[in-house]
């Protein structure tokens, strides 16, 4: 037992190192310009270590970013009632820009966005009432918000937050339920 706690620690420990040195070479260079050479040398660690915990170097950042940005959804699906979600939502945005702005900056933004889509699809998942709509419009009807969501709320960083948050939330809520009232039309005619 004890080695298997042993090895699950140096495990942890060479994630934890990778993370640390990507990070380090993010701030002087592109994301496309490093290589897993590069980041074992800074980490310390060999190659080997680097393929018992990651296949690619994409791996290392959705392993470094994907926790922060599911805790924070799953709060808001689970702790935030119905009425604060979307604010919840902008606050978390708010939490994370530093995240994204790295992610625009240093040409690693479609790792954000495929973590964010997963995440709005759960979202929306879990606090909507699909009852009255197809299998189809649902699917696409997410898709729609979670894209149309991360552009707003990527513009909004982009561009230096000028916009208050809640006239964004607003936008967003408007949005939303005009959509879902165009869907429910359809429907029913």
């Amino acid at each position: 037992m004890a080695a298997t706690e042993h090895s699950q620690k140096i495990k942890q420990d060479s994630q934890e190192f990778l993370i640390t040195a990507l990070l380090q070479l993010l701030k002087t260079k592109d994301f496309n310009d490093i290589t897993i050479t590069q980041v074992v040398k800074r980490a310390g660690v060999s190659r080997m270590a680097f393929y018992r915990n990651f296949e690619t170097l994409d791996d290392i950042l959705i392993a470094y970013i994907e926790p922060k940005i599911n805790i924070g959804f799953e709060n808001i699906i689970n702790r935030v009632p119905q009425n604060q979600k979307l604010t919840a939502l902008g606050n978390l945005f708010e939490e994370i820009s530093d995240i994204l702005k790295m992610a625009v900056n240093k040409h690693y933004e479609a790792i954000i966005q495929n973590i964010f889509d997963k995440n709005m699809t759960e979202f929306y998942d879990q606090t909507m009432d699909w009852s009255q709509f197809t299998a189809i419009q649902r699917k696409y009807w997410v898709k729609f918000m979670s894209a149309g969501v991360y552009a707003i709320w990527r513009e909004w960083l982009i561009s230096g937050q000028t916009e208050n948050i809640n006239d964004i939330h607003v936008l967003l809520a408007d949005f939303q339920i005009s959509t879902l009232t165009a869907l429910r039309n359809e429907t029913t005619n």
